[in-house]
């Protein structure tokens, strides 16, 4: 556990050019403390705990202005900057080394319990106020710019803007 906040820190740190230390990252970024709890937040859910674990994931959004399903599965070394606004559904499955902005969505567009949310493969970056709807894959090594709406996959290494997102590179 502890070389997991070790790795997370370490990672805010070089991805974020306004943090003066770790110390700093591990005490007051918000976005990481609500990647840190929902690790055990998950844990419950999956174990049957669902009321405990969704009142947590209450707490923790209240604390931090980031809201997780805990059945959203995060993958290592996922950065959220700023935090604040940040809303993942409960299929979302986010890989490894994903950085996010403040105010993303990877929401669902459907009312059955069926994946229903976005798939983030590793290496992605998403834009401040990006909203990401419905069963989509973002692949691997993509860019969502700030204010895109996704609401179909997008191809491992491409760089989607606007609404609706379309490929500029």
């Amino acid at each position: 556990m502890f070389r997991r906040i070790r790795e997370d820190a370490r990672t805010m740190c070089e991805r974020d050019p306004a943090a003066t230390g770790c110390l700093e990252v591990i005490l007051a970024y918000p976005g990481l403390h609500a990647v840190w709890a929902h690790r055990g937040i998950h844990w419950l859910w999956n174990r049957g705990f669902r009321l405990v674990a969704r009142l947590l994931a209450h707490i923790v959004r209240v604390l931090t202005g980031v809201e997780i399903h805990p059945g959203a599965t995060i993958g290592r070394r996922v950065t959220i900057d700023h935090g604040m606004g940040v809303v993942i559904g409960e299929t979302a499955e986010i890989g490894d080394d994903v950085h996010m902005y403040h105010g993303i969505t990877l929401g669902g567009d459907a009312n059955e319990p069926i994946k229903r949310h976005p798939t983030v493969e590793s290496g992605v970056t998403i834009g401040t106020n990006a909203t990401l709807l419905g069963d989509i894959t973002i692949g691997e090594d993509a860019a969502v710019g700030a204010g895109s709406v996704v609401t179909r996959d997008v191809e491992p290494g491409a760089t989607v803007v606007g609404v609706p997102a379309e490929r500029v590179d």
